[in-house]
């Protein structure tokens, strides 16, 4: 069965928060919008769900502060029922031997708590925290801009580069020398730059290789930590904000706001194919055979998964099928939300529950541990003691367990650096080797957490493959290494959300300026779609 021919001016295929964001800001300006998502519900890997009676977890993302403020102001996602909350704590780092690295939301509370270590890293803190704002604002410059036409660039592209260079300019001569020189660098030797505390480097590096199949020791990190903090009030402690209901309550917002706006969503809509003819794109065939007719289509899917499954090989061409099979999505992490009976004992919070309401990194008590960490996954094993990045939403958003027993509480764990050589297909088997692994790092902090425990879950990365569409389970849709980032984000030649058939746009997290629940990949498609369609009508 085909739709009356161009019912619709643009399809969307994913309902993940990028696909949703690209809908929203489409259907504001006029156009006929139908979002269609393969799962039962909206959101992505960015949702929350029920992992026991009256208790709910984050799938994925458990904090949303890289959403850029220009989408939720211009879309307007408060009146949606976004409701966001920062704790006072922005990350919390127990160390074995009962102490911790707390950053805090306050500068100057941060550098108080570090004075604990050393006065003179507690000192250099200032200037670090400066430094990460002053690179990242020009980071997120860039994120906001479409990279250039490297085969025919025009006046645009002129415009954007005098834009750019002004912001460069801006940042003054020492910032702008150092953001050159820092680009590169393994963020190892970035944070030692500043700290010779190994616990609070370690804590400073982590974001530049969260959700990363690269060490602390490796190129370009630097890049993915500024690149965390763009756009954002992250700073040197890097940014926390929960969503009141979850992660859900984002996508939702964003569902709401692209309904108002006039775009249909439909659920349980999987599409099997993006068909074209003449090499221009006609619309796509769901799995249930029907053929929905569209000039334009916006794909919120990573761009291998578009390229090598939804996109006909003789359109593509087998060199740009190559090219895409060779995008990087390893696994580098698994999720494991935990439902305790009560709120774990972390003898380095001294009994004060508001150092657990942000993030509580685990296993960072060095670069080198994180580096260990690191190589086992790349020679193909779990290490012994997991690097985790774990909250406690439930401290920050009661309702999350409003339908539980009286002190329950959902913890929500991101294990990093998942082993490589594991096949998609063995990853069942190792579930309980994930979780296992997770109890243990944790019990060196929290002893007794295990015995808190009512309910495990295991998200492994071939389930976030399966269940949510991120090939290989890679959370970004493509790793955020300096060899994918912005004219090579996902391709070099590919990199201006237009993908190689005329009407196909890349709006996820595998396009300009990346990944995160930021919003940006998909504002920024949505622009580059309205231009296209602009030049057409003169």
């Amino acid at each position: 069965m085909t739709t009356t021919a161009n019912v619709y001016d643009v399809v969307v295929v994913g309902a993940g928060h990028n696909g949703l964001a690209a809908a929203a800001y489409l259907a504001r300006a006029g156009q006929r919008v139908l979002v269609l998502e393969a799962r039962d519900r909206v959101g992505g890997a960015a949702v929350t769900e029920e992992i026991a009676p009256g208790v709910k977890a984050p799938t994925l993302a458990h904090t949303v502060g890289r959403l850029r403020p220009s989408v939720a102001r211009e879309l307007d996602l408060g009146a949606y029922g976004m409701s966001l909350v920062a704790p006072e704590v922005r990350v919390f780092a127990p160390q074995p031997d009962g102490r911790a690295v707390t950053l805090w939301a306050d500068l100057g509370r941060s550098v108080e708590s570090l004075r604990a270590w050393s006065d003179d890293d507690a000192t250099a803190f200032v200037e670090f925290d400066r430094r990460v704002r002053a690179l990242s604002r020009f980071l997120a410059d860039i994120g906001d801009e479409t990279p250039p036409d490297i085969q025919g660039p025009g006046a645009g592209d002129a415009l954007m580069g005098v834009r750019l260079a002004r912001a460069f300019r801006g940042m003054g001569r020492d910032d702008g020398r150092t953001i050159l020189r820092v680009l590169a660098m393994a963020v190892a030797d970035f944070v030692a730059e500043s700290f010779a505390t190994e616990a609070i480097r370690a804590t400073a590096a982590w974001r530049g290789v969260r959700h990363t199949a690269m060490g602390p020791w490796s190129a370009g990190t630097t890049a993915v930590l500024l690149a965390d903090a763009a756009g954002n009030d992250g700073g040197g402690a890097g940014e926390t904000v929960f969503a009141k209901g979850g992660p859900s309550a984002v996508s939702e917002a964003l569902a709401s706001a692209a309904r108002v706006a006039g775009a249909e969503i439909r659920t349980a809509a999987r599409v099997a194919r993006v068909i074209a003819a003449d090499g221009a794109v006609t619309g796509v065939v769901l799995e249930s055979g029907e053929e929905i007719a569209a000039p334009a289509v916006v794909s919120g899917l990573g761009p291998k998964a578009l390229l090598a499954d939804l996109v006909d090989p003789v359109t593509a061409g087998p060199s740009l099928r190559w090219r895409a099979g060779n995008i990087r999505t390893p696994a580098v992490s698994a999720k494991v939300n935990l439902v305790l009976d009560g709120l774990p004992d972390f003898p380095a919070a001294a009994g004060d529950p508001r150092l657990l309401r942000g993030r509580i990194l685990v296993g960072a008590a060095s670069i080198d541990a994180l580096e260990h960490a690191f190589d086992a996954s790349k020679y193909g094993g779990f290490a012994e003691q997991p690097v985790l990045e774990a909250t406690i939403p439930s401290l920050v958003d009661p309702s999350l367990v409003a339908g539980a027993r009286e002190g329950t509480h959902v913890m929500s764990v991101i294990a990093q650096w998942m082993p490589s050589r594991i096949a998609a297909g063995d990853w069942d088997a190792q579930r309980d080797a994930v979780g296992d692994a997770v109890l243990r790092s944790l019990e060196t902090v929290a002893p007794g957490i295990t015995e808190r425990v009512t309910v495990r879950q295991v998200l492994t990365p071939a389930d976030l493959e399966r269940e949510h569409g991120l090939t290989g389970g890679h959370p970004m849709h493509a790793e955020p290494a300096l060899d994918s980032f912005w004219l090579w984000r996902p391709l070099l030649g590919w990199s201006r959300y237009r993908m190689p058939v005329s009407g196909l746009y890349l709006a996820g997290s595998g396009a300009h300026p990346g990944g995160g629940v930021t919003g940006a990949p998909g504002r920024n498609a949505a622009r580059e779609v309205l231009a296209d369609r602009r030049r057409r009508r003169r």
